[in-house]
């Protein structure tokens, strides 16, 4: 049976999508473009299944929807550039399917041009249709915060840029029907450079006040304690937090198909890049502030995902951190509600189950991730150190990033 929509990477982009397509009554079709990482719990699955969606694997159901999603993820290359080799296969496996009237939409994290220079051509010369004419094209940046129970797919506006008025137009229509509001851009490249600066934003400013963060332990000033304050300003100010360095899969980056770099942002990923090192001296000064070598230090990381109260990895500092402890001679050790088992450098971490007693045995524990069930209070009176870099402790608890 034809599905209205086809939604193509099931992945961190896709999955959500897919989602809120079935639960504004959209019949749904999911077809994987590789390994991309996404994952439902059997619950969420069968709520799926009975609201319309079907996994699907064979590609010529592509031929049979109105509306066409590529979600493909886009992982940094070695180069530095954005990998689209997983959006080229999608545009291929489409294109040999593709119909008149449909509309086909890109959300997959790309350089401002991909949708005109790299997508259409791959889906024209595939299909020997012509876009703006037999079939509709516009891009529109993804706005997934996972784990964001405030902002879902319906309440977060969606913009969008077509190849053409009516492309923006068809494009509008069918996103028009996941949420409550949508906002049309001049096109496709305007639409590409929206998501550049949303995560370009999100980049640079933790990077101030991870600076920020280094500055105030310099000057031994309470860095938590002035963003409380500073928050309370109703103009010209947003409140971002410090943390052990910057996950997820928005990837910061420059404009243009070369990825030509922006100064600042190319500073701010140095910045956070540096984030996990200076963890890392400020636990071996605690240790050695309290007797204690980081050599054959017992180390329990707690919350090893990029986000809180979700399961994703992805870039997740936590990884980085534990090599670098593990290079200094400590033993170390996990816990994370999220993630059942955990490896680094193809070794597996021991994973701690019961966390107070873990948190009682290690000689330093570090709060990487704020899970919601955690019980930081408690936490902070069984730890023998307690390095909470999320400033999420009471005040004085802890030792705070």
């Amino acid at each position: 049976m034809p599905a209205d929509l086809a939604v193509i990477g099931l992945g961190h982009l896709g999955l959500p999508l897919a989602q809120a397509a079935v639960a504004a009554g959209i019949s749904t079709l999911g077809y994987k473009t590789g390994p991309e990482g996404g994952s439902l719990t059997p619950a969420e699955l069968r709520r799926m299944l009975s609201g319309g969606f079907r996994p699907a694997t064979d590609p010529a159901e592509l031929g049979r929807v109105r509306t066409a999603v590529i979600c493909a993820p886009t992982p940094r290359g070695a180069d530095g550039t954005l990998d689209l080799g997983q959006v080229e296969a999608a545009a291929r496996t489409l294109a040999a399917q593709l119909r008149p009237h449909t509309t086909v939409i890109l959300e997959s994290a790309v350089h401002p041009g991909t949708t005109e220079e790299f997508l259409r051509p791959l889906l024209e010369a595939g299909s020997g249709l012509r876009a703006g004419r037999d079939f509709h094209l516009a891009y529109s940046p993804s706005r997934v915060d996972p784990g964001n129970r405030d902002f879902t797919p319906a309440n977060t506006p969606k913009v969008i840029g077509g190849l053409t008025p009516a492309c923006t137009e068809s494009a509008a229509a069918f996103y028009g029907r996941l949420t409550d509001k949508v906002v049309r851009a001049r096109g496709p490249r305007e639409a590409e450079t929206v998501q550049v600066l949303e995560t370009n934003f999100r980049h640079v400013n933790i990077a101030l006040v991870n600076e920020m963060a280094v500055l105030c332990d310099d000057l031994g000033v309470d860095l938590w304690d002035v963003i409380r304050c500073a928050e309370t300003k109703p103009f010209g100010f947003q409140a971002f937090r410090p943390g052990p360095g910057v996950g997820g899969h928005g990837i910061a980056q420059g404009l243009g198909a070369s990825g030509r770099p922006l100064r600042m942002v190319e500073l701010a990923q140095q910045v956070n890049h540096h984030m996990p090192q200076y963890v890392i001296q400020r636990a071996a000064t605690l240790l050695n502030e309290h007797g204690k070598s980081a050599r054959a230090a017992r180390v329990l990381l707690l919350g090893v995902t990029y986000k809180a109260d979700i399961a994703d990895q992805q870039g997740a500092p936590a990884h980085e951190i534990a090599v670098r402890l593990m290079e200094l001679g400590a033993s170390v050790s996990y816990h994370d509600p999220h993630v059942p088992a955990w490896s680094v450098l193809g070794r597996p971490v021991p994973r701690a189950d019961s966390l107070y007693e873990a948190a009682a045995h290690a000689d330093l524990t570090i709060l990487l991730q704020q899970h919601r069930t955690y019980d930081l209070q408690g936490l902070s009176v069984k730890a023998q150190l307690l390095l909470d870099t999320r400033g999420a402790t009471p005040t004085g608890a802890a030792h705070r990033l």
